[in-house]
């Protein structure tokens, strides 16, 4: 019987897990923190979880991986050679592990990612019918090889390339493949928007599969861009053996709790989308909207260790933000606070205009402006307004001071880094516009841009 196999969507993060059941025991994947997901899943199916594997030690989110094995019980398959400070069962190349009556998993070495990265062959007796890839073999894309650091990234890149190609040497056309990453997440080297493949189709069409190794390599590493810095703190936690997430919600804190919060250098962290928050916000405030990467950006921006408070308009809002915000590690917020800036805030609030780039254009004929452009060294350098300032978001809150003086018109590609920007030149007391406008409309709004040469845009 072939096994049911169910990805588990973290599209915040640009990931996926996977619960593989034969209707009666279950294997697990790649688990995000919150297991409670996965609890519930397995409940569901009406399955017990009796092994999880993990194909890597996660560079972009803390695992739930030892708390849910713990919790139920289970097995908890880890890479002999990755230096952890819990038990595992340890597993290493060619291992295979029986999974009920009818499930087999085969691990398979795929450096690349990591140095000691493994794909997982599931086969239903002795048909092979998927390949859980971590970040190996993604859909038409590889993970990066770029996260350990500049001086293992050229071993790593030529690994990957050998790892995908072994894959599709081991495994059959109608394989499903299962990748980690390749959603959005930073841990691709590229992106796509695949939802499914197989070794037969990549085969045919992932540049890993069909590009000489020079070819490969070239190309990927001339595409590599910055990534999130709260990386740096997950192998360590991932290592060290994350316990289970904390999903309990904060106090509330009322007025002067929270100007008292602001005052003492900590984040309020208003999660209303960046319209409403223009039309009015808490003094010093910073909006990372819940419709947007609100995770990956406040994580890439935040001082690692920075109290954090959240402000939302329900409960509901709170909670959806604590439990992205477990997923990277930062695992209790502070304080919260619901309701509207008016109950939030004991003085006037703020607020700042938003425009399109039409309106940029139009200004630009009458007074000068600032035009801070604030998206990723990769995308300005492929195309931006001539004479914008460039500084990239994750740059911003160490940089206010660089920022002209002046009325600042500041853009991203699509608004949301925009907002975040404009909530920080907000709160530093500066005059400003948030464009709130897709860039793609700058040149036909009659912008001039100018580009580098050489240069390509990384995905917004």
């Amino acid at each position: 019987m072939r096994p049911t196999i169910i990805p588990i969507e973290t599209p915040t993060l640009g990931d996926r897990s996977y619960l593989a059941h034969d209707g009666e025991v279950a294997l697990v994947v790649d688990p995000q923190r919150d297991i409670d997901r996965v609890l519930d899943l397995a409940a569901t199916q009406g399955v017990r979880i009796t092994h999880v594997f993990e194909t890597h030690i996660h560079n972009d989110y803390v695992t739930g991986g030892l708390a849910l094995a713990r919790l139920t019980g289970a097995a908890y398959l880890v890479n002999a050679a990755d230096e952890v400070s819990y038990e595992r069962t340890p597993v290493t190349d060619g291992d295979e592990v029986v999974v009920g009556s009818t499930m087999r998993v085969r691990a398979i070495a795929t450096p690349g990612h990591t140095f000691t990265h493994l794909a997982y062959a599931l086969s239903a007796g002795d048909d092979p019918v998927a390949v859980f890839t971590g970040g190996s073999l993604l859909f038409g894309a590889t993970g990066r090889p770029d996260l350990l650091g500049p001086d293992h990234t050229h071993d790593l890149v030529h690994a990957q390339y050998h790892s995908a190609h072994r894959l599709a040497e081991e495994l059959p056309d109608r394989a499903e493949v299962l990748p980690t990453h390749g959603f959005g997440s930073f841990c691709s080297a590229s992106q796509s928007e695949a939802t499914d493949s197989t070794i037969g189709r990549e085969r045919t069409t992932n540049p890993v599969l069909t590009s000489s190794e020079e070819e490969y390599v070239e190309a990927l590493l001339d595409g590599l861009d910055v990534y999130p810095a709260y990386y740096v703190h997950m192998a360590p936690t991932n290592s060290a053996g994350p316990t289970e997430a904390d999903l309990t919600l904060p106090g509330r804190a009322d007025r002067t709790e929270l100007r008292r919060r602001i005052e003492a250098g900590e984040w309020l962290v208003d999660l209303r989308t960046r319209t409403v928050f223009a039309t009015g916000h808490v003094p010093g405030s910073l909006n990372f909207g819940l419709d947007g990467g609100f995770a990956t950006y406040l994580g890439w921006l935040i001082d690692w260790g920075t109290p954090v408070t959240l402000l939302g308009e329900t409960r509901t809002d709170v909670e959806a933000a604590q439990r992205e915000l477990v997923r990277i590690g930062i695992d209790r917020p502070a304080a919260m606070a619901t309701g509207s800036p008016d109950d939030w805030s004991d003085r006037p609030l703020a607020s700042f205009p938003r425009a399109t780039f039409a309106d940029l254009a139009h200004v630009r004929h009458h007074r000068p402006v600032v035009v801070l452009d604030v998206r990723r060294t990769a995308e300005s350098a492929a195309a931006r307004i001539e004479g914008a300032v460039t500084i990239p978001l994750h740059e911003l809150p160490g940089r206010i001071r660089d920022v002209p003086d002046g009325e600042v018109w500041v853009h991203c590609g699509g608004g949301y880094r925009a907002s975040v920007a404009a909530s920080f030149l907000s709160a530093a007391g500066r005059q400003l516009v948030a464009v709130d406008d897709s860039f793609s409309n700058a040149g036909p709004a009659g912008l001039p841009l100018i580009t580098d040469q050489n240069s390509e845009a990384d995905h917004s």
